[in-house]
C-alpha cells in the first residue's frame, strides 16, 4: 500500500514515500481495518522521527527485540486518523464497515501516513457527524492528550468543573485549543499564555483571560491574579519555577505537565535505570510540593476510544470546534513535517490522504471572531 515511511532516525530526509508498504489486515477478533481519509501532525511525530522514545516503544512494538537494533523499522508515522471502516474482527460489536471513524493511534503502532491503518474497536470511535474528514483528524490525539491530562492527572470532570479556575500554558497548539474549549464546555474559568498574535484564536475559543509571554514577566502578571484549582503546563522548561506558586494551597489544587523527561531518560539511562531515576524524580516533586499544599502530577498521552465518544457528542454539540492551521495533499508530507518543526502552532497540520469535500474548520484568523459555543 502507499506509505511514508522512515527507515532510520534522523532529520526531514529520513521521510520515504513508498507504494509497497506491507498492508495491514484484520489478524484478531477485536480488530478493525480503517481506509485512512485524513491524518494530522503532531510534535510527537517530530519527536518520533528523531528516536524520541525509541526504546521503550520498539520493546512494546516486540518484546523480544530487548538489545537489538533496527528490527522496528520500516515505521509509518502519524497519531491521528480519521476514516472508514473497511473490515472487523469476529468479536467487534460496535462497528461495521463502512462506519466513518476516527481515531489516536498507539505510538508503538504503525500510524496513519498510509493508506490504511489496524487498530482495536477500543481504540476507535465513531467519527463526529458535523465534521469532515479532514477537519475530524485535527482531534484525536490533541483530545486523549487533553482528557488524560485533565482527568485523570487533574481530577477535573463536566461535574466538578463550574468556576473552577485553570491555567493553561502554551496554549495556541493543539492541546491547548482543546482544552480551552473542553474546560469552557464544562463549566471552567479559563487563563492562558499564549504570543500576541495568537490572542484573537484563543479568546475566540472561549479563553477568559490572556497573558501574553512575550510582553513582559508572565509570572509577575499571572501573580496579580487570583490562585488556580488546576495548571496545564504545554511549556515545560523553567515554567514550573513559577507556576507551582500560582495554586491555591491546601485546597486539591494540581500542577500537571505534558513535558515529562520520563521518555528522555530512558533512551539516554536505558529502560530500568532511567524509569527507576524518571519514578525517583517524580517522587522527589511530588512530596516537596504536597508539603507546600499542592499536588505535582506528569501528563501523559493515553489513547481511549470510548472518551472520543464523549468528544464526538460535544463536537456534534457545537462546543467543540476543529483548529485547522494548515492542510497538505499526502504527497507533501514532508512539507507538512517542516512546518510543524518550525513551531508556534496554532492548531494542527492536517495531512489529507484521501480526496473529500472541503469543511468549515476554524482556522487562526477565524477564530479572532468565530465564537460560537
Amino acid at each position: 500500500m502507499p506509505a511514508w515511511v522512515i527507515d532510520e532516525y534522523g532529520n526531514n530526509g529520513v521521510l520515504r514515500f513508498t507504494e509497497d508498504a506491507t498492508a495491514p489486515s484484520v489478524n484478531s477478533a477485536s480488530e478493525v481495518l480503517i481506509q485512512v481519509h485524513a491524518a494530522s501532525l503532531n510534535p510527537l511525530d517530530i519527536s518520533m522521527r528523531r528516536g524520541y522514545g525509541s526504546n521503550l516503544l520498539k520493546l512494546r512494538r516486540d518484546p523480544v527485540s530487548l538489545g537489538q537494533n533496527g528490527g522496528e523499522f520500516p515505521i509509518i508515522l502519524g497519531r491521528d486518523v480519521s476514516g472508514v471502516v473497511l473490515d472487523c474482527g469476529s468479536g467487534v460489536t460496535h462497528f461495521k464497515p463502512g462506519d466513518e471513524v476516527w481515531a489516536a493511534i498507539p505510538p508503538w503502532k504503525q500510524g496513519s501516513l498510509a493508506e490504511m491503518v489496524n487498530l482495536t474497536e477500543y481504540e476507535v470511535s465513531h467519527k463526529p457527524r458535523s465534521l469532515s474528514h479532514r477537519e475530524a483528524a485535527s482531534i484525536p490525539y490533541v483530545a486523549a492528550t487533553a482528557l488524560s491530562a485533565l482527568v485523570n492527572a487533574g481530577g477535573l470532570c463536566r461535574d466538578n468543573c463550574t468556576n473552577k479556575r485553570v491555567l493553561i500554558t502554551g496554549a495556541s497548539g493543539g492541546v491547548g485549543t482543546f482544552s480551552i474549549q473542553l474546560l469552557k464546555a464544562w463549566g471552567a474559568h479559563v487563563t492562558v499564555t499564549c504570543s500576541h498574535n495568537a490572542e484573537g484564536l484563543v479568546r475566540g475559543l472561549g479563553a477568559d483571560e490572556v497573558v501574553d509571554y512575550t510582553a513582559g514577566d508572565v509570572a509577575t502578571e499571572l501573580g496579580l491574579m487570583e490562585k488556580f484549582d488546576v495548571i496545564l503546563d504545554n511549556v515545560g522548561g523553567d515554567s514550573e519555577q513559577w507556576a507551582l506558586g500560582l495554586l491555591k494551597s491546601w485546597s486539591g489544587a494540581k500542577y500537571v505537565t505534558l513535558v515529562t523527561p520520563f521518555l528522555l531518560n530512558i533512551d539516554s539511562m536505558g529502560l530500568l535505570e532511567g524509569a527507576v531515576h524518571s519514578g525517583l524524580n517524580l517522587h522527589q516533586k511530588a512530596i516537596t510540593n504536597m508539603c507546600n499544599g499542592v499536588f505535582y502530577r506528569w501528563g501523559f498521552y493515553a489513547p481511549d476510544g470510548p472518551a472520543l465518544d464523549e468528544v464526538s457528542q460535544l463536537v456534534d454539540a457545537g462546543k467543540i470546534l476543529p483548529v485547522v492551521e494548515d492542510t497538505f495533499l499526502f504527497s507533501q508530507v514532508p512539507l507538512a513535517f517542516q512546518k510543524v518543526e518550525r513551531g508556534h502552532a496554532r492548531g494542527k497540520t492536517v495531512v489529507t490522504v484521501a480526496q473529500e469535500e472541503e469543511g468549515t474548520g476554524v482556522t487562526e484568523e477565524e477564530g479572532e471572531t468565530n465564537n460560537k459555543r
